[in-house]
């Protein structure tokens, strides 16, 4: 029987082949560079953790605690329950926690995590994120929302919107509509589950509440003005509320300070509950989410008492099956090296001629690759007679060009790069 090579990739895992790989590596090279600009520090943690690292009380919802792969690390007859990094950004808290608490730190990372997801659909997600831990508010996350623009910019993704939330504005609707505590956090479980009905239900509660509410579940906004009609519809019956507005509008402020479209979506919620501020995601041309974050204020404690924090990760899978091809990478110069025999004089040439190209920033290669390129080029070298000859053709038809020096070769090769 023939085993199909279909059936042997694990369902909901994917392989990158090297142009895919290519342009995956553009996207962790654009968010480094620009992190590390804006004074990042880069980061990596296990892939396998604790799992009540991530069962600890405002940490991850209950519907992505249900997608986490979890087993038994066995130690001798004893063992604990770890899981597969469902969350990239709990594992960086707890560095923090063990390394770096009282400090304010900005590190970043480009790491992967894993969520079960029904049929083919992905388990495993490569992410680009970053993390301001420390009394910042409001400018890490003006930030951060700047270098994450910038990161999408670098790439060629010019038409971005930022659409804001702010997770205290569902927060302050259940504690008005009088749910007990115990209660508040189930409401919100339901809202992070797409559950809109929670708001009818705040309505039902407050009626006072209902001529206002479609400014916040109909109605976008974009600035100043819109914020200012929230506050005077809700300014008597929740004060928790508005101060949730005025922190949104700092953020705003800041947004539009970069000149880029901005949108308010009251009823945007996180897919985390350890979100306690303003929230906000990256939206590309045509609607494409490339990624978002924000505030969480309650989730990283040290010595007792909370320490402030926000972040935002980008979708590396998403943004580089997007990425237009390169145009740069398919001009490269690639040479095969060419020994006109087998012997090992012809062989020693051959590898110390590949390994001078490389050191003149060419690809030089001994075993001609299928990688395509615009310019390939066979140069076959050839020690007879006590002097190193050289023949060189561009591929696949090209005119040969015998008998010239390595400098003349090198300075044909660097006229057909530019």
């Amino acid at each position: 029987m023939t085993l199909q090579i279909e059936s042997l990739r694990t369902r909901g895992m994917r392989d990158l082949l090297p142009r895919e790989m290519a342009r995956f590596r553009r996207v962790e090279r654009a968010f480094a560079e620009t992190l590390s600009a804006w004074g990042y520090e880069e980061i990596r943690t296990p892939t396998l953790e604790q799992l009540h690292l991530f069962t600890s009380a405002g940490a991850l919802s209950p519907q992505l605690l249900d997608k986490v792969y979890s087993f038994l690390d066995w130690d001798g007859w004893s063992g604990e329950r770890v899981v597969l990094r469902p969350d990239a950004t709990i594992p960086a808290v707890r560095v923090y926690n063990e390394r770096m608490a009282g400090s304010i730190a900005k590190l970043f990372y480009i790491t992967n995590i894993f969520r079960f997801a029904q049929g083919d659909e992905p388990r495993e997600q490569w992410q680009c994120g970053a993390e301001v831990i420390g009394e910042t508010f409001p400018r890490g996350d003006i930030e951060l929302i700047a270098a994450g623009r910038g990161v999408l910019r670098r790439l060629g993704f010019q038409e971005t919107t930022v659409r804001l939330s702010h997770t205290g504005v569902i927060r302050a609707l259940l504690e008005r509509a009088g749910f007990a505590e115990e209660d508040q956090a189930e409401q919100y479980d339901r809202v992070l589950d797409h559950d809109m009905s929670v708001i009818h239900e705040i309505e039902r509660r407050v009626p006072e509440l209902q001529a206002s509410m479609h400014l916040l579940t109909d109605v976008k906004g974009s600035g100043p003005g819109y914020l200012a009609n929230l506050r005077a519809a809700f300014a008597a019956t929740s004060p928790r509320l508005v101060q949730a507005l005025d922190e949104l509008e700092q953020i705003a402020a800041g947004v539009a300070a970069l000149g880029c479209p901005l949108i308010i979506d009251l009823t945007m919620v996180r897919d985390f509950e350890y979100y306690t501020g303003p929230v906000f995601r990256f939206e590309l041309a045509g609607g494409w989410e490339a990624g978002g974050g924000g505030r969480y204020d309650a989730l990283v404690r040290s010595g007792g008492s909370a320490t402030p924090a926000c972040g935002f990760a980008l979708s590396l899978d998403m943004l580089s099956e997007r990425l237009e091809a390169d145009a740069s990478a398919d001009a490269t110069a690639v040479i095969e090296v060419a020994p006109a025999d087998t012997g090992p004089a012809c062989l020693g040439l051959a590898l110390a001629v590949a390994l001078e190209l490389q050191e003149k920033g060419f690809c030089a290669e001994l075993v001609g690759s299928r990688r395509a390129a615009a310019a390939r080029w066979r140069l076959t070298v050839d020690p007879a007679g006590g002097s190193a000859r050289y023949v060189m053709r561009l591929l696949p038809d090209g005119e040969p060009a015998s008998g010239a020096s390595m400098d003349d070769l090198i300075g044909v090769l660097g006229r057909a790069r530019c």
